[in-house]
């Protein structure tokens, strides 16, 4: 809770004022109940609203102007007034150079207090109207730095007494740590919602790099789903239309999380396309692409990927894999997972990929999936796991979707914490 500064009370009871008097006990009070209504707000716009309208009409200012100082630019920026707001004078965004202009740039120049009790006299003083004969322009001050300066004016000559003047500086270093405060949380919350819209774009776009639909494949059924932990992820999956009726499927896993690791995937997902196009087998395009990825990528960074080509034709699936989690083969009630003898993730360093060729007959599936599904925790620490996922994988209705949807049941709560990406090729 807000309290009045102990110098300020020993002002009032001292021995030059020997009787505290009624009226000084409850401008106390009030500046008591100004000073918790100001502290408690955080939107800047409602703060100098509150001081310029409630709290200094309470401490009988006619007009009454908050001005923030803009640092970059100089200048003092009147930001809300109570009063004599139809004058061309103070009328919202009106600026005042430091140091030059009217008594607001000469306080906010100075750093110290200035009181006009007739404003007719006063060198500094811009007029506005007749009606107002005295003024007093006060700092904004927050550990020696100026956030603004508060101005009032009175329509009596000297109309703002020393004890008044005094309870007006003691409510303006409560002004000026709440808006220190709102303008730092409202360039907090600023930052935040940049980001948010900046997270939001990338996702379109990220999502949008994903198939739109699964391919149709005569004699089979492929279907893909990606669910990222964040608004953005590293994992990805692609479906790539070859020569001669074969498709390319890629399964893939950027390290890291965030905008970054969104880019390094859209930079590895145009290079293998067009790697791909160039009829390729799944070796030679992984060869390629890691040596594209070890000239132009960051030192450190590495993606695991699994690069196949369906034959419908032939009903075979030849992979490379590069580093990343092996395939899952069922065949009626049998399942294996398909390791590989050669492959690095890439951009680690050179080396070779290996081939891995299968015979899909009738009924035959092959899932690929990243580690955000094997390795998804429950809230006690256990992993979803290998067999979890062969288990699931032998029920006639798994597919993407129900795979992505057991392990979330399993995380109970606990949530995604990797990107989880899933393909499943069924021989029908």
């Amino acid at each position: 809770m807000a309290t009045i500064p102990r110098a300020d009370i020993q002002e009032y009871s001292s021995p030059r004022h020997p009787l505290l008097e009624q009226v000084q006990i409850e401008d106390l009070l009030k500046l008591q109940k100004a000073a918790q209504k100001i502290t408690s707000i955080l939107d800047l716009d409602q703060l100098i609203d509150k001081v310029v309208n409630d709290v200094a009409r309470s401490f009988g200012c006619v007009d009454s102007y908050v001005y923030l100082h803009d640092e970059q630019r100089g200048e003092m920026i009147l930001t809300n007034a109570h009063g004599c707001i139809d004058c061309d004078i103070h009328h919202k965004g009106r600026c005042l150079k430091v140091g030059k202009e009217g008594m607001v740039g000469y306080v906010a120049g100075t750093g110290d207090m200035r009181y006009a009790p007739d404003v007719r006299k006063d060198p500094y003083y811009i007029g506005c109207g007749e009606a107002t004969l005295s003024e007093v322009a006060i700092p904004l001050h927050v550990e020696g730095k100026l956030v603004g300066v508060f101005t009032a004016s009175h329509p009596e000559v000297d109309g703002f007494p020393v004890e008044q003047r005094r309870l007006l500086q003691a409510l303006c270093s409560h002004v000026a740590v709440a808006v220190n405060n709102a303008r730092r949380f409202q360039h907090e919350q600023r930052g935040r919602e940049q980001m948010n819209r900046e997270q939001q774009e990338a996702r379109a776009i990220q999502q949008a790099l994903l198939p739109k639909c699964s391919p149709s494949i005569p004699g089979f059924a492929v279907s893909g789903l990606s669910i990222p932990a964040g608004a953005v992820g590293g994992d990805w999956y692609d479906f790539i239309p070859l020569n001669d009726g074969r498709w390319g499927l890629v399964l893939a896993d950027v390290a890291g999380k965030g905008m970054a690791a969104a880019l390094l995937m859209s930079a590895t997902r145009g290079m293998l396309r067009s790697l791909a196009e160039a009829a390729c087998s799944p070796g030679e395009v992984l060869t390629k692409l890691n040596q594209l990825m070890l000239d132009g990528f960051p030192s450190g960074r590495f993606v695991t990927l699994i690069y196949a080509i369906l034959d419908p034709v032939k009903r075979t699936l030849v992979f490379a894999n590069a580093g990343h989690l092996p395939p899952l083969f069922m065949q009626h009630r049998d399942a294996r997972f398909l390791d590989t003898q050669n492959g690095l993730p890439l951009g680690l360093g050179s080396g070779t990929f290996s081939e891995t060729e299968v015979i899909l007959p009738q009924g035959s599936r092959v899932i690929f999936y990243t580690d955000g599904i094997t390795e998804a925790e429950n809230p006690m620490d256990e992993e979803y796991g290998r067999p979890r996922l062969e288990e699931h994988a032998r029920l006639p209705h798994a597919s993407v979707e129900s795979i992505v949807e057991d392990v979330r049941t399993f995380a109970n709560g606990a949530g995604l914490r990797d990107d989880a990406t899933v393909i499943v090729a069924k021989a029908i």
